[in-house]
């Protein structure tokens, strides 16, 4: 039995994607004058929509066999090369990553609170509902 049926885990797994996403939107800034650069993209509500929606079990016939991992943190960073903003071959559109980070900032907010929801019903269970 897994604590909380895997909520946990699967908290976690956003909090370390908002994570990266908001390090990749930081560094797209700060390289927003750099000749040449391509914005960096963040890869893995996809990925995480397909595992939630297809509750997918895996089930070993034999120990020498690849063991399944139920880690949904597949996060991929792509580079962006289809597009060409500035003069300089610079993609990155400022106006595009702040709004970015502002939606990455209100997740990353909602995970953290919906974390600390769970760590305080776990609290009052212990105290004894008090």
């Amino acid at each position: 039995m897994s604590l909380f049926s895997g909520t946990i885990q699967t908290l976690e797994n956003s909090l370390e994607y908002a994570s990266v996403k908001n390090k990749t939107i930081a560094h797209n800034i700060s390289n927003a004058d750099t000749a040449n650069f391509k914005a960096k993209r963040v890869q893995f509500d996809d990925v995480l929509k397909n595992e939630l929606s297809e509750q997918f079990q895996a089930t070993r016939t034999n120990e020498r066999h690849i063991p399944f991992s139920t880690d949904k943190s597949n996060i991929h960073i792509t580079t962006d090369r289809s597009t060409m903003y500035n003069h300089n071959g610079n993609n990155v559109d400022i106006d595009k990553e702040m709004t970015e980070l502002a939606k990455n900032q209100i997740y990353y907010q909602g995970l953290v609170d919906r974390m600390n929801g769970k760590f305080n019903s776990l609290q009052s269970v212990i105290r004894g509902g008090s």
